[in-house]
């Protein structure tokens, strides 16, 4: 597999459990639920819990797609594809779990203009 495939396929994954890490509870031991009482201290070990899988992904995307270690990305690239990788994430994440939630034109245009800072940071 590419290095490219690897280090998106890595970021899909850490940021997978990423969202779930931060967002997840607001879902799972909601006001609604059987676990509302759930005290915050265990919400929060539950969180870091979900965030060390996200470190076990992330680093290693790191790693194989930076340039510094033989990879095709640079440092500002890897970041920028880290964050575009994020928001996708997080909007299917909060359109599967979370139907109160609207985007609207102005998320779009925004989303827009990430996909202009994409194209110009890969830019030669």
């Amino acid at each position: 597999m590419s290095k490219v495939i690897s280090t998106v396929c890595l970021l899909l994954l850490s940021n997978s459990f990423m969202t779930l890490a931060w967002y997840g509870h607001l879902k799972f031991f909601a006001k609604d639920s059987n676990h509302s009482s759930t005290p915050l201290w265990t919400i929060i070990l539950v969180s870091w819990g979900l965030a060390f899988f996200e470190y076990c992904f992330q680093v290693p995307a790191n790693r194989i797609g930076s340039s510094d270690f033989g990879g095709p990305f640079t440092l500002v690239q890897l970041k920028v594809i880290q964050e575009v990788i994020t928001l996708i994430v997080f909007m299917i994440f909060s359109a599967l779990f979370f139907k109160n939630v609207q985007f609207t034109m102005n998320h779009l245009i925004g989303f827009c203009f990430l996909v202009v800072a994409v194209y110009f940071i890969f830019k030669k």
